[in-house]
């Protein structure tokens, strides 16, 4: 048997690069997977593209930085599957620039996405894991989160997350409620193929297995923890980056 096997995940953002591989990932797995994701034209073309594969997957167009667009979204899963056993928060912006560029409009924008978003759908699915007595939540920040130049606002929002998930696993693991962190690297995405040569290649030689991440080397790591392989493991954070951080 799959090791998700009829469980019910909702994951943001993931209607095409790194939260289109978790989501397949997950598929794989044998989870029923909501796709969550801004763009209605691609979330519903990579819910059609799944559904090809056999995959079970619905997808939901939502602005997760908005509260009730995320308690409609959690609505919505309930009504079609019965129930959230699994959330993977990875939805997520950036508006690079530094410090003293940076527009109150560009800080706010990806906090809100980022940090707050994460926090509103934590806490819907916080309140249905409490009553099935358990639940996996997985959030996806960065090593950015170290600090990044150039990205005061990103880096910020990513280390909120750490603490939020943090909290969240003390408060929840009375729940047999487990969260954790995952930390990508350089990963092979439509955000970082926008990196300009020059720096991909500086950025490739700080990598000691001296290659790009691809977005499955997460969704991985992502379906382990969701599975209950992992049911002893909350409050961690795990870097998936092939060394970068060292």
């Amino acid at each position: 048997m799959r090791k998700l096997q009829d469980k019910v995940a909702i994951v943001t953002g993931a209607a095409r690069g790194l939260g289109k591989g978790i989501a397949e990932k997950l598929c794989l797995e044998g989870a029923k997977v909501v796709v969550v994701d801004m763009n209605e034209d691609i979330c519903k073309g990579t819910v059609e593209e799944f559904s090809q594969k056999g995959y079970i997957a619905a997808s939901f167009v939502a602005n997760i930085a908005k509260e009730v667009e995320v308690k409609d979204l959690f609505k919505f899963t309930i009504e079609k599957f019965g129930t959230v056993d699994i959330l993977v928060n990875n939805a997520g912006i950036n508006r690079d620039s530094t410090l003293y560029k940076m527009t109150l409009e560009d800080w706010q924008q990806v906090i809100d996405v980022n940090l707050t978003g994460t926090f509103l759908c934590t806490k819907e699915a916080a309140k249905i894991m409490k009553e099935n007595e358990s639940g996996k939540i997985i959030s996806i920040s960065s090593v950015a989160w170290q600090g990044n130049y150039g990205q005061a606002n990103y880096s910020a929002s990513k280390a909120g997350v750490i603490g939020l998930m943090k909290t969240a696993s003390r408060e929840l693991a009375r729940n047999n409620i487990t969260c954790n962190v995952i930390c990508p690297g350089f990963i092979d995405t439509d955000m970082t193929r926008s990196v300009p040569d020059k720096a991909r290649e500086i950025m490739i030689t700080k990598i000691p297995l001296n290659r790009v991440g691809n977005p499955f080397d997460v969704a991985n790591m992502t379906a382990y923890l969701a599975s209950d392989e992992a049911s002893y493991i909350t409050g961690e954070v795990i870097n998936v980056g092939g060394g970068l951080v060292l």
